[in-house]
């Protein structure tokens, strides 16, 4: 191998056994009165790499577990190189299985065989206004500065007086009068007194 195997940033150890297989989905459409059949291609399976080996000392049986069992649980695409992947648009994988045994005539080696699953990252998600047309999307705009700016305008307005009620244009005039008209009242009769007229 001249590519180390490498699941993320873990070196898978010791591996024994490399394997992939890919495979294309395929309809059949059988045509009568004719030989064979025709095939629609629908696109090509995830692909499958499998992986086997041993680790053996105590501690590199640990590390190889913990490694292994955590990716494994966590359940996110990661990274994978390898030389068996060359030529191939492989770049990430999951761990779909991970089998790990133990054998009495050989004491002491744990091995291990995993299944790993092609699974690339999901397309980036659509403009929702990418199919507009960057005019119309314009023109909303200023609709909508529009109608700001108007509504603005209307706020503006609200301390002007309402002329439906005169009384609030002429302010407290209208009280002075009132109080000058009814000192007017008391006038007349201090006229009278003053030239005796009875």
């Amino acid at each position: 191998m001249t590519v180390t195997p490498m699941l993320g940033d873990w070196e898978i150890p010791r591996i024994s056994m490399m394997r992939t297989q890919e495979r294309r989905k395929l309809h059949e459409h059988r045509v009568p009165g004719r030989s064979g059949s025709l095939f629609q291609d629908l696109g090509a399976d995830p692909a499958e790499i499998r992986i086997a080996g041993s680790v053996f000392e105590t501690e590199e049986r640990n590390g190889f577990l913990e490694a292994a069992r955590q990716r494994f649980a966590e359940a996110e695409p990661m990274t994978f190189v390898a030389d068996i992947i060359e030529a191939t648009e492989i770049q990430f994988v999951l761990i779909e299985s991970l089998v790990v045994e133990e054998h009495a005539a050989r004491p002491g080696e744990l091995a291990y065989h995993m299944v790993l699953r092609e699974s690339p990252p999901p397309p980036p998600p659509d403009d929702p206004f990418g199919a507009l047309d960057s005019d119309l999307l314009d023109q909303a705009a200023g609709f909508v500065d529009g109608v700001t700016d108007a509504l603005d305008a209307v706020a503006a307005l609200g301390d002007i007086p309402d002329f439906s009620d005169p009384s609030s244009l002429v302010g407290g005039a209208a009280d002075e009068a009132g109080a000058l008209i009814d000192g007017l009242g008391s006038v007349g009769p201090a006229i009278q007194s003053l030239f005796g007229s009875g």
